[in-house]
């Protein structure tokens, strides 16, 4: 289906955003006195309700430190929440810069799967996210990817058709999700490869 409009569709962690800072989980691990493995293993399995919004920061740790049989106390819950939002803080310069000039070009939105207290803190330490064309964080719309419905939320917040938007992710599965509605989709795997597949995408510039 042709289309007049283009919106690029960013995924924020492994694209925009860094993953995870390397030993993060090993030094939340330790404040609360777990072992690491362990940790690690309901830090995961429980996030998907914390960035859908089904879950507030506070019952999400209480249900870690209880999955650890660990005391549960708002002390460490704060150092533990905190430790967790600065473990997600960094960028990819390159990749924001990158980002920001496509904005001459194309529409440009986010979607990324984060809790809300994370997408408040992001946000005020990356301003430059308020210029974009729509910005939609998991824990604010209660949807999470690769559930269709956070997909869906950008469709109708831009008042676009699905082949309006080339999603970029670089995970699969939420690649293959948004093809599934009808998106154009990429996987993400470093920023060269990325500016080709766009540049392909959009319409040729005026000479």
């Amino acid at each position: 289906m042709s289309t007049e409009r283009r919106i690029v569709l960013f995924d924020l962690f492994g694209v925009i955003a860094c993953h995870q800072r390397p030993g993060a989980l090993e030094r939340m691990a330790t404040l609360c006195g777990a072992p690491a493995d362990a940790f690690a293993d309901a830090y995961w399995v429980s996030r998907p309700p914390y960035d859908a919004a089904q879950q507030t920061a506070a019952a999400y740790w209480t249900t870690v430190l209880r999955q650890l049989s660990r005391p549960v106390d708002t002390e460490t819950i704060e150092e533990l929440r905190r430790a967790d939002i600065d473990s997600w803080s960094r960028v990819d310069d390159s990749v924001v810069a990158y980002v920001q000039s496509l904005q001459d070009r194309a529409e440009v939105a986010l979607l990324s799967n984060i809790p809300s207290d994370h997408a408040d803190a992001f946000l005020a330490a990356q301003p430059w996210l308020r210029h974009l064309d729509h910005v939609a964080f998991s824990g604010k719309i209660e949807a999470a990817k690769p559930d269709p419905g956070a997909f869906y939320h950008c469709v109708a917040a831009l008042r676009a058709a699905p082949a309006d938007f080339l999603f970029i992710d670089d995970r699969e599965e939420n690649v293959h999700a948004a093809q599934a509605i009808g998106m154009n989709a990429h996987v993400f795997i470093e920023l060269r490869q990325l500016t080709a597949a766009i540049d392909t995408w959009l319409p040729a510039r005026a000479a």
